[in-house]
């Protein structure tokens, strides 16, 4: 498994669709703050996006896709001076899940949705991310709009099995976000997802996650990338934010968090299969990285779990 879907496997990401709204002439629609990563992919016109602590509101077209990592409120409108409404105003009594028209409909239509991560390591990803990622110049433009095309007819043609289908298609949305945007680098950012659009760090990064406890040093690493040790360490370090070892142990803390809590092994064979000799050294890491011990973070992820439900939040 490469490194990116190790990553998203290990977060437990899922992807609802939540809904589409179609609007006609001028409209301008207040989201509030929510949980997850927030998506829309626009399939018909355009809109302006605002987040609720910026100035600068974003056009998005036809075609392309916005997402909101961060849980920030936002409001989607035809003309940014447009006044808007609340959400829950246009929502019908009892929402379906289906397709929304407002003012007749006709002149924009958006697919909306959201998708969950695991809880306690959600960070690993959206630290990475910007507070709206517009996603218009995918490495791959035609399988975008094919997404956002195919999208559409799920939740308009009522077919059977569409919600599972148009929640596969909105993971394949944002896996195509997070390659444009980790190739679109923006200045001065770094960050793992960066750091895996380099052939020779994605070489070594590639190695961690396939043998994470394996007694790993900066010259191995090194030599997993076919780069001198010094160049190696510079580079990873520019690209990623951190140094090779600080990224090896934080993989390592969180895939020992992955199984305290879907495992039946001790912390013994934990700590030993991730390249701890000693128990409490590897106590005292994971305590410094997850900020509770191993049996500590284990009782509050089972105490914060919840059963699935088929309730979705609108849009």
């Amino acid at each position: 498994m490469d490194p990116l879907s190790d990553i998203l496997s290990l977060l437990r990401l899922r992807s609802y669709i939540s809904g589409g709204f179609d609007a006609g002439g001028e409209f301008a629609v207040q989201f509030g703050p929510h949980e997850g990563i927030k998506f829309h992919a626009v399939v018909a016109g355009s809109c302006w996006v605002s987040l609720e602590d910026t100035t600068d509101p974003v056009r998005i077209h036809a075609g392309e896709c916005f997402l909101l990592p961060h849980g920030k409120g936002f409001r989607i409108s035809s003309d940014p001076a447009v006044k808007p409404i609340d959400l829950r105003e246009i929502l019908p009594p009892t929402p379906d899940g289906r397709i929304i028209t407002y003012n007749g409909g006709g002149d924009f239509l958006s697919i909306g949705g959201y998708f969950s991560l695991a809880e306690g390591q959600a960070n690993l990803l959206l630290e990475t991310l910007p507070s709206l990622l517009h996603i218009r110049e995918a490495t791959d433009g035609e399988m975008l709009r094919w997404c956002v095309e195919r999208l559409r007819k799920e939740m308009s043609d009522a077919l059977p099995g569409d919600f599972v289908v148009a929640q596969q298609l909105a993971m394949m949305i944002l896996v195509q976000a997070l390659r444009s945007h980790q190739f679109r680098k923006p200045e001065a950012a770094t960050g793992w997802l960066f750091a895996l659009a380099e052939p020779r760090l994605r070489a070594a990064i590639s190695a961690m996650h396939r043998s994470p406890g394996h007694h790993w040093t900066v010259e191995t690493l090194a030599a997993e990338a076919a780069m001198s040790r010094t160049a190696f360490a510079l580079l990873f370090k520019q690209v990623a934010g951190v140094s090779p070892m600080a990224y090896l142990t934080r993989w390592r803390m969180l895939k020992a968090a992955e199984r305290l809590i879907s495992s039946r092994q001790s912390l013994a064979e934990i700590s030993s299969a991730l390249g701890y000799e000693s128990q409490k050294s590897f106590s005292a890491t994971f305590k410094r990285i997850m900020l509770r011990s191993p049996r500590q973070y284990g009782r509050e992820v089972a105490d914060h779990a919840s059963p699935p439900t088929s309730a979705m939040p609108p849009l």
